[in-house]
């Protein structure tokens, strides 16, 4: 497959001219079926002529027209349609509310071929109410005044989505919508149970708006999960479940379409209370997704989603923070919150154990002494601040009526009493 840009034309995928085969398939203008352009014609490929046809495709996609969704693909990308065509058929199930496209740029043409970066949003009906938007890489070629996609794949920097790993299987749940490829129906029946058991939950924990709507993709490997997600599979080996989204700005705004990716090897390896937490916390993700931002460190994301998910959890703090325990009682009682870093996955195992079970703490000593109200404020304060600078600070002091310093020293002695 050729690169991204200009390239030459022995880089090009070469086709044959067959005009006879090349009548029949969809015109990205509206010039005659079999005609070559006039002379001196502009011959290049417009933005508007390429959003007409995306938008066609766009509108067969929600009709399940798959000879209409096909229609732009040259008749000589066999792989290509063949491609297309499975991955159409994969989709069938999955209730979308919206499919649309953007040319995002200018294409760039080197004669007759041309390269062209789109980005597809998308809605799943009943529970996105904004778009997932991922970009996509088209290239496409000219057979006299028609133009050709002969490759469609993700852009630099993005990933493919489910429907792109087969066919996607949907169970339906209350407050569940489950999405698998390549397992079995039981399997997700069983997460969109306990999904629907975590909405509640974390509703009683979060008093703030959210939909109270989860959408799960279960794939078939951690090797998919690391697809979906366009990171290295050694990332995720050891992590049950993932919450993509974007931190929001300190502002008003609307919630995005999250999603909850799980890691099947992982999570299969929990018994039923550890897939409770795990889902229960990453339902705390979801559902406080607007109050945190960029100004919101991790260990108060992390630490408030652990909060959440254990609070109605009968279990003494040295089963829920065992490697923070062993750390403590030799007399490593740590000096500090753990920063964003710590909470990387691909870094030793036992490390970020100590750091998620540090952050559970400082939640768990905020809601002990101030309360769970003023816990979620805190949360909601910092995460509305302007800035990562000065959030902590200033929400500790408007909300806990407290420093930093002051709160780092009472989390350390409440380590070493709860724990020591």
């Amino acid at each position: 497959m050729a690169g991204r840009g200009r390239g030459t034309r022995a880089g090009r995928p070469r086709f044959p001219r067959r005009a006879a085969a090349l009548a029949l398939a969809a015109l990205l203008t509206a010039a005659a079926p079999g005609c070559a352009p006039p002379a001196g014609a502009d011959t290049s490929l417009t933005v508007r002529e390429l959003d007409a046809t995306l938008e066609r495709r766009a509108a067969a996609v929600l009709a399940k027209d798959a000879a209409g969704y096909l229609e732009p693909i040259a008749p000589e990308a066999r792989k290509l349609r063949a491609a297309q065509r499975t991955e159409f058929a994969n989709l069938a199930a999955v209730p979308l509310k919206s499919w649309t496209y953007e040319v995002r740029e200018t294409p760039e043409q080197d004669g007759d071929w041309a390269t062209a970066e789109v980005e597809l949003r998308y809605r799943i009906d009943g529970y996105d109410t904004a778009p997932v938007a991922t970009r996509r890489t088209l290239e496409l070629m000219r057979e006299g005044d028609r133009w050709y996609v002969t490759a469609d794949r993700p852009a630099d920097g993005a990933s493919d989505q489910l429907w792109h790993q087969g066919k996607v299987a949907v169970v339906r749940g209350a407050h569940s919508l489950v999405l698998g490829v390549g397992r079995p129906q039981e399997e997700l029946r069983r997460i969109a149970d306990t999904v629907d058991l975590a909405v509640p939950a974390v509703s009683d924990a979060w008093p703030g708006e959210w939909a109270r709507r989860v959408v799960v993709h279960v794939p078939d490997s951690v090797a998919s999960m690391a697809g979906l997600l366009g990171s290295p599979e050694n990332s995720y080996r050891g992590i049950a479940a993932v919450t993509t989204g974007e931190a929001g700005t300190g502002g008003q705004r609307p919630a995005i379409a999250d999603r909850v990716i799980v890691n099947p090897q992982a999570y299969d390896s929990l018994g039923s209370f550890g897939q409770r937490i795990v889902l229960t916390h990453e339902t705390v993700h979801v559902a406080t997704r607007t109050s945190t931002s960029a100004a919101t460190p991790v260990w108060l994301s992390e630490g408030f989603a652990d909060w959440a998910a254990y609070r109605g959890e009968d279990r003494t703090p040295d089963l829920i923070a065992p490697a923070l325990t062993k750390a403590v009682r030799a007399g490593d009682v740590p000096d500090a919150f753990p920063v964003d870093e710590d909470f990387g996955f691909d870094g030793d195992a036992d490390e970020l154990s100590r750091a998620y079970e540090s952050a559970w703490m400082a939640c768990e000593l905020i809601a002990e002494r101030w309360g769970k109200e003023k816990l979620t404020a805190f949360y909601a304060a910092v995460g509305a601040h302007s800035g990562r600078d000065g959030s902590v600070e200033q929400a500790m002091d408007a909300v806990l009526d407290t420093t930093p310093e002051r709160f780092t020293a009472d989390w350390r002695d409440y380590l070493s009493t709860r724990l020591g």
